[in-house]
């Protein structure tokens, strides 16, 4: 494998803007600034605290994965975004209610100095949401040639170097692919007619792709994973990933599925409830939503799986996966999986799985490692899908006609293996028959 281009090095400042100062968004800035005033540790962001071997175990290479690869530092990273609430990043992480009011007051300045600028939305999309602080325009390319004026704007007023796009936006209301989707030409003119078939997270899609910013898709909308998007991020070199941070119910998926698939134990039924709060939860109450968070919380286990390949043991599984809101969770998420699994000579057996989990703390170090993994790769030079990247997403986006890998395992291995080609680094495929031979 041919190695990948020098890497440009981390100079100046990061821009990091997120579409959305909700839950997810506030408590990725306040936990950004008070890691770095030394309030709090980066814990389950890779980038932060994640090694990587190097070589063969007995060369004892382990670094941290922030000082094998030229990642852009905490300390030089600028937040800002769009909201369609006028409330600062501190009201606005106050109005979430994931982190103790105690934390948010010691870092209370820096948080107010972030404003959200107003945002591209239209309810059609998000039928449970409605905010005052939203754009207007005589048409979407109006609205888009806004967003990219912000984009312009901010990195400049910020004096950023670079700038990254992280969509932390509510969950749209389901799309499939349309004529409107297949080329850019017929995008741009879908633009300046207005087109339904354009919700508002391509827009802001369009405009970052447009300035050839790094863009990740944290919600399942059919966003960046379209021709139109894939030919403009091909013409700007601009790196994708996406679609669907993976946190609670689906992250346990995918460690406890490849585990029963490696020793081939058959499974009959997997059966998926949550119960949760904050806007996410109001806005998957809606049926037209929460269809499309639905598709991307079940094709995982498909794809683990492989019912072609072991029908015996999975062709009949029988996928349930319910969404329920539950105001008085607030951010605790609380997923409840039933398994009904299979093992020696048919005999049935049963796994259990409570997870009180807190969705935004879950999703945090998700988004900051993807941002700072997407600057990574357009200084390196890799433009378009980073499957690499698909570790943190519920649904990857990959190319067309070939399957995505879920395992979480795999995805890790491809992940630091990406690292390692960077950096021209041996490959590490774990046989290990150096040691022996």
């Amino acid at each position: 494998m041919k190695q990948a281009s020098e890497i440009a090095p981390a100079e100046g400042k990061l821009g990091i803007l997120l579409v959305g100062l909700g839950a997810v968004s506030t408590t990725t800035i306040a936990g950004v600034i008070a890691i770095r005033k030394g309030l709090a540790q980066p814990i389950g962001s890779l980038t932060q605290m994640g090694h990587i071997r190097l070589g063969k175990r007995t060369e004892n290479r382990s670094p941290k994965i922030n000082e094998f690869v030229p990642l852009a530092r905490l300390d030089d990273v600028v937040f800002g975004g769009w909201d369609i609430f006028e409330e600062d990043c501190y009201a606005a992480a106050c109005t979430a209610g994931v982190l103790e009011r105690s934390l948010l007051d010691s870092i209370r300045p820096e948080l107010e100095k972030i404003k959200p600028m107003p945002a591209v939305f239209d309810q059609r999309y998000v039928k449970r949401l409605s905010g005052p602080n939203v754009k207007k325009g005589k048409n979407k390319k109006d609205l888009a040639d806004q967003l990219i004026a912000d984009i312009r704007n901010f990195k400049k007023q910020h004096n950023c170097n670079r700038m990254v796009m992280v969509w932390c936006g509510s969950t749209e209301v389901y799309m499939k692919e349309g004529p409107v989707h297949q080329s850019l030409a017929a995008f741009e003119k879908g633009l300046e007619l207005s087109d339904d078939s354009i919700p508002s997270s391509m827009v802001y899609a369009y405009a970052a792709l447009k300035e050839g910013l790094p863009s990740a898709n944290a919600a399942p909308n059919l966003t960046a994973d379209i021709p139109a998007m894939l030919e403009l991020a091909a013409q700007t070199k601009a790196p994708l990933a996406g679609n669907d941070m993976k946190t609670g119910q689906t992250l346990i998926k995918t460690i406890i599925a490849p585990g029963l698939k490696a020793r081939l134990i058959g499974v009959r039924g997997w059966y998926s409830t949550n119960i949760l709060s904050n806007r996410d939860g109001e806005v998957l109450d809606d049926p037209e939503s929460f269809k499309t968070k639905e598709e991307s919380k079940k094709s995982a286990l498909d794809y683990i799986f492989q019912p072609h390949l072991y029908p015996e043991l999975y062709k009949d599984l029988s996928h349930v996966v319910r969404i329920n809101y539950y105001p008085p969770r607030g951010d605790n998420k609380e997923g409840w999986d039933n398994i009904d699994i299979v093992g020696w000579l048919g005999y049935p057996m049963q796994l259990k799985i409570n997870f009180l989990c807190r969705d935004s703390i879950l999703a945090a170090p998700i988004v900051i490692d993807s941002a700072l993994f997407l600057d990574l790769a357009k200084r390196a030079g890799m433009s378009g899908i980073q499957e690499w990247l698909s570790f943190y997403f519920k649904a990857p986006m990959h190319a067309k006609d070939l399957y995505p890998e879920h395992d979480l395992f795999i995805q890790l291995m491809k992940l630091k293996n990406t690292l390692r080609y960077m950096k021209g680094e041996d490959m590490i495929t774990h046989l290990g028959r150096e040691y022996y031979d």
